[in-house]
């Protein structure tokens, strides 16, 4: 059935993003249940990030959008990972408020309300609403992996983020675009965002298995990235001001 939802900046409240690098297979079944999540709750829209894909993902997409008025895709031409697919889909985004998740079906759309709410509740004070997973169904390796990354993060950075790895995220697009953008910036959004003075909100999100492919990513890719990236959000933090409070004179 075809979704007529206007393209229309004004008709758009939220935008989810949705960074993908050949994930041919899961494309259909995850935008069906991002619409079973947000249909009749928001004008929203789905915005599909194809960083360089050589499977049949771009083409996957493409036939959907034939039967969804309310889904785009931006290409890379070459991957340029998934912090640049996420920051390329922000700035094209026309909602005021922007949800990310990851494209593998791991990341179960079912949550994407809870985060949408918080970020709405939140007003001017919360900057991003951070999924936080639960019941993981990942290796034990991998597991163990995280939990270590993530107890080093908090021990150096304090952002009180247990989990920074899930890709359900939810935040105000304007926030979003304060951020100094760097290889990586997706895996700091807490400590980023607290920076800037705003709150952040937690929602616990359930994750599942992959539906089908490999992961894009391994260990030592990220353990080495993740060092020099921890060092350089810790200096910027220390070299952080305070924000002024800025007031127009008038005659």
């Amino acid at each position: 059935m075809l979704n007529l939802v206007s393209s229309d900046n004004a008709a758009v409240a939220v935008s989810i993003v949705v960074p993908v690098r050949n994930e041919a297979e899961n494309v259909a079944p995850l935008i069906a249940e991002i619409a079973a999540a947000l249909d009749g709750r928001w004008s929203y829209e789905i915005i599909y990030v194809n960083d360089g894909s050589t499977d049949a993902t771009a083409a996957r997409i493409a036939a959907a959008m034939q039967q969804r008025g309310n889904l785009r895709q931006f290409h890379h031409a070459i991957s340029s990972g998934q912090s640049a697919a996420v920051r390329s889909g922000v700035r094209a985004a026309r909602g005021a408020i922007v949800a990310t998740l990851d494209g593998d079906g791991q990341n179960n759309p079912a949550f994407l309300p809870d985060l949408i709410a918080a970020i709405e509740k939140g007003g001017d004070r919360v900057g991003l609403a951070a999924g936080q997973r639960v019941g993981r169904k990942d290796t034990g390796f991998k597991k163990l992996q995280s939990r270590i990354a993530n107890g080093v993060r908090n021990a150096i950075l304090r952002d009180g983020t247990r989990d920074t790895g899930c890709g359900l995220k939810a935040f105000r697009r304007d926030v979003f675009l304060m951020m100094p953008y760097f290889d990586g910036l997706h895996r700091f959004l807490p400590a980023l965002v607290r920076r800037e003075g705003y709150e952040i909100a937690y929602v616990d999100v359930v994750d599942r298995p992959r539906r089908s492919g490999v992961s894009n990513y391994g260990f030592f890719d990220r353990l080495w990235i993740g060092i020099m990236d921890l060092a350089g959000v810790w200096w910027l933090i220390r070299r952080k001001k305070p924000t002024p409070v800025v007031t127009e004179v008038t005659r």
